[in-house]
């Protein structure tokens, strides 16, 4: 079962993805000789016009083939025969239809819940004394904070939505907070969270708001930012040695957290939004990678306009294809090592 949606959910992903570079392409002008949904032979083709649409057998990828993108052709319509602003567009419309899907997809997620939450303190844990006023069993009520208070920031760190709250708190126990009260930001450090009740580091409440288009609309593209900051964290961690290349994870990690992501809740719902919010991630996740000015990818194209629009002379299309040829050669390298990953953790554990 978690193959089937993991195949589902990429073939939404890739199919978004492509389909930006197609319509831009489209409404360009560019001349596109294929629209592949998958990768491998072909299960099914069909020719409109002058482009060739076609569903392949391996659901790990797709592409917008359009004429001359790797090479010089003569054809005015051809990809490197447009202007470099247009190519552009062109390249970065499918990390933007990644982002566009991201954000439709919490905005999907935030109206099946209850209400939307705010940063403001609603509470905090304790229990009634005999005298029926509060005692709190809260560690961050000890550290200053009050009801009524707005989370801004912790340890530097803009607080947009839950996302950011739940990976902050999942670091460490004592953050800096800056909140707003009665109009004033204020910062508290050291702030301690901890539920005396319980042992968690949860120990307040927010105050949650009745939906409206205005606050899930605001809402959800402010998760949309939060999660989009989490997936450049974790990047920069795997960069700067935090997280090893053991951690690295390929196809065959991503569905088997599918699997086990589909499995998680007791209701249909809460299963439901578990996949939501992986499908959430997973997308601004490829559409923040493509963006990287890395060669093969859209961001290494980008990255050669620029350089043209500086020195207002293209790079060689020969060398230009030899050095996307290179990096798609060294990512595919990398997939092949995190699926090894992948499948020593299936059989190892871990």
């Amino acid at each position: 079962m978690g193959i089937v949606i993991a195949i589902i959910i990429f073939g939404i992903i890739v199919t978004v993805h492509e389909f930006g570079h197609f319509i831009t392409a489209k409404l360009s002008g560019v001349k596109v000789l294929e629209f592949s949904i998958g990768m491998g032979p072909a299960i099914f083709k069909k020719t409109k016009g002058e482009t060739q649409y076609s569903l392949r057998i391996l659901p790990v990828g797709g592409y917008c083939a359009m004429e001359g993108e790797d090479d010089n052709s003569e054809d005015s319509r051809s990809f490197r025969n447009q202007n470099v602003w247009k190519r552009m567009i062109v390249l970065f419309a499918g990390a933007f239809m990644n982002f566009i899907l991201g954000f439709v997809t919490v905005v999907i997620m935030t109206t099946m819940t209850e209400s939307v939450p705010t940063m403001e303190i609603g509470g905090f844990s304790g229990v009634m004394g005999d005298d029926n006023t509060p005692v709190y069993q809260s560690s961050s009520y000890d550290s200053g904070l009050r009801k009524g208070d707005i989370i801004v920031e912790m340890d530097d760190m803009h607080i947009f939505t839950t996302t950011d709250l739940s990976y902050m708190l999942g670091q460490s126990k004592v953050h800096d907070v800056e909140v707003l009260r009665d109009g004033e930001r204020i910062l508290f450090e050291d702030v301690k969270f901890t539920n005396k009740l319980t042992g968690g580091v949860i120990d307040f409440g927010l105050v949650y708001e009745d939906k409206t288009i205005g606050n899930v609309l605001s809402y959800s593209a402010k998760d949309s930012v939060s999660i989009g900051r989490l997936v450049w964290i974790s990047l920069k961690d795997l960069i700067t040695g935090k997280y090893s290349a053991e951690d690295l994870s390929g196809p065959v990690g991503v569905v088997t957290t599918i699997d086990e992501t589909a499995k998680q809740g007791e209701t249909v719902k809460e299963k439901a939004m578990s996949l939501l919010y992986l499908t959430a991630l997973i997308t601004i996740n490829i559409g923040i990678f493509n963006l990287l000015p890395i060669p093969g990818l859209d961001g290494g194209r980008l990255l050669f306009c620029f350089i043209e629009a500086i020195r207002r002379k293209p790079v060689k299309a020969e060398h230009e294809a030899y050095i996307h040829l290179a990096g798609m050669a060294l990512l595919f390298a990398i997939m092949i090592f995190a699926t090894f990953n992948d499948i020593k953790r299936l059989i190892i554990g871990g």
